[in-house]
């Protein structure tokens, strides 16, 4: 069973940074291809990105693409997104999620584990 825990989330004016990490725990974290997913008020959850076990390859939404960063550290077991020239737009709870293999999926139904969520607010 693993453990996510997501922090770094909070409150900034449009075109500000934020940086969340999402801290594993209870398994082997290279085991894992890792991915970011956001969901706003009434709408349905979204990918943000993904990265694989390596962190050799990683993709991303159209929308982030650009302005987001995700990577890792393995030796910490932790996964990052750097979200930079943030909009209104962005706002939501960000949730971090495991996948187990070596594989990414932009797919949520694919992931085996996730985080609480940590809400993220950008003000216009």
């Amino acid at each position: 069973q693993v453990q996510l825990v997501e922090s770094g989330g909070g409150l900034v004016q449009a075109g500000g940074s934020l940086r969340l990490s999402c801290a594993a725990s209870g398994g082997r974290f290279s085991n894992y291809a890792m991915g970011w997913f956001r969901q706003a008020p009434g709408i349905e959850r979204e990918f943000v990105a993904t990265i694989t076990w390596s962190g050799d390859v990683t993709y991303y939404a159209d929308s982030v693409k650009g302005r987001f960063t995700i990577s890792r550290d393995n030796a910490k077991n932790t996964v990052y997104l750097q979200m930079n020239s943030l909009k209104p737009e962005d706002t939501a709870v960000y949730y971090c999620a495991a996948l187990r293999g070596i594989f990414y999926s932009t797919h949520g139904e694919h992931y085996d584990y996730w985080g609480q969520g940590t809400q993220v607010t950008v003000s216009s």
